[in-house]
């Protein structure tokens, strides 16, 4: 049953090993740290099954294998510690931003270094333990100094992890207590009482207990920058609208009714709350090219002149270029690109046809147009909505994709008292 349940646990070191090098929201030296916590609490399972089978085996195998995993046993349960003294140290210099490695965690470090050699040490003096002329274990009367090492070195990181609590990361503060703890209460409860495997699996579950919790934390950390990155684009898009609807009274407003039209449109097509999402931020700015154009043509009162014309329609272009230096949110680029293609292949600047336009442009292309007839400009009113509505019947798969138009002619047809306009 003891040994089901030993290669039942290394197994699932083995599947963390493997999980921790796959995880992408995991930083590098994290990934290594926890990769050598998983190797060592194989290595020490492994010894503590190997031990009790050739314990008293006086065959040449038998006594490599058994002074083998019970030196492993010792050295394992020390290398623990200093990993996990590690990984406080890079979570304390890295997320708490201390300029340099706590004391106490220096002091830790050279004590279990200390460790190792005193272990090494015992081998040939037997101050720890010997084996007997039937290759039998025995404990020697030096045996308690191999607790004092690992266990000051505990206490030091136990001491470490409270004082700077608030530099650490929530999810992480107690499995980091946790695993200061166990290795010391598992290493008393095993000085008293020889049976394998209190120490292996303490430590053992300690790893798992840190894997899971650092997963959450990373994952945790990964949405908040994303978070601030979304802000941040946020308020870039406010500050860009807010330098378009400056240009021009008449349009005032036209960016973000063209992006909660945008939005009526694709929740009616089946969009999803995140596609919509995306949507209305990309409709926002579709018109950011206008920055590059002149002032005087953009508030001209009347109609342009083909010159004129061909001027504004650079404006897609020079919003290409502003959006495209945008590298978090590459979609953006699309909007102020494509909204000016129509579906039979005349629009500009590119000229493209039918599902060769994005579909974000193509349901943008119908909530712009839709706008700028229910919206005031410096040369006529707002138009009536049955002429808006007989205009998108004309440019179904002509100037619009049919789907799209047909989705805003029936939102057309719901807003009987004519909500959808300019105010």
């Amino acid at each position: 049953m003891l040994e089901k349940v030993v290669f039942a646990l290394i197994g699932v070191c083995a599947v963390l090993m493997v999980l921790t090098f796959i995880t992408g929201s995991m930083k590098k030296k994290r990934k290594i740290l926890l990769s050598l916590l998983t190797l060592t609490s194989i290595m020490l399972l492994l010894g503590e099954w190997l031990f009790p089978i050739y314990n008293g085996d006086t065959s040449s195998l038998g006594v490599v294998l058994a002074r083998g995993s019970k030196f492993a046993s010792y050295a394992c349960t020390i290398i623990v510690v200093y990993i996990v003294a590690k990984y406080l140290e890079d979570m304390l210099l890295t997320e708490g931003q201390l300029k340099e490695t706590p004391v106490c965690i220096k002091i830790a470090t050279y004590i279990l270094t200390i460790a190792i050699i005193m272990l090494s040490f015992s081998q040939a003096v037997g101050l720890y333990y010997f084996f007997d002329e039937n290759n039998v274990y025995q404990r020697s009367s030096g045996y308690f100094i191999s607790y004092i090492f690992p266990s000051s070195a505990t206490l030091l990181l136990e001491f470490t992890t409270i004082k700077y609590r608030k530099k650490l990361r929530r999810r992480l503060f107690v499995p980091l207590v946790l695993f200061s703890v166990m290795p010391l209460v598992s290493g008393i409860v095993h000085f008293f009482v020889r049976k394998m495997s209190f120490t292996s699996f303490f430590i053992v579950g300690m790893v798992v207990l840190l894997y899971c919790f650092t997963i959450l934390d990373s994952n945790e950390l990964a949405n908040d920058i994303h978070k601030r990155e979304l802000m941040l684009i946020s308020q870039t898009t406010d500050a860009l609208v807010g330098a378009i609807d400056a240009k021009d009274s008449y349009t005032n407003g036209h960016s973000k009714r063209v992006a909660e039209y945008s939005v009526m449109i694709a929740k009616e097509a089946g969009k999803s709350q995140e596609e919509c999402d995306t949507l209305y931020l990309t409709a926002l700015l579709h018109d950011v090219g206008k920055i590059g154009v002149p002032d005087w043509i953009i508030c001209k009162k009347g109609r342009l002149t083909d010159e004129e014309y061909e001027a504004i329609k650079v404006h897609p272009k020079v919003g290409r270029e502003i959006l495209s230096k945008i590298s978090a949110s590459p979609e953006l680029v699309v909007g102020a690109s494509f909204h000016h293609e129509r579906y039979d292949g005349k629009g500009y600047p590119f000229g493209l046809k039918g599902e060769e336009i994005p579909e974000i442009a193509r349901i943008i292309a119908v909530a712009d147009t839709y706008d700028a007839m229910a919206s005031k400009r410096s040369y006529r009113d707002v138009l009536p909505r049955e002429q808006i509505r007989e205009e998108f019947i004309k440019g179904v798969g002509t100037q619009f994709d049919p789907k799209y138009a047909a989705i805003m002619i029936k939102l057309i047809d719901n807003d009987v008292e004519y909500k959808m306009r300019e105010i």
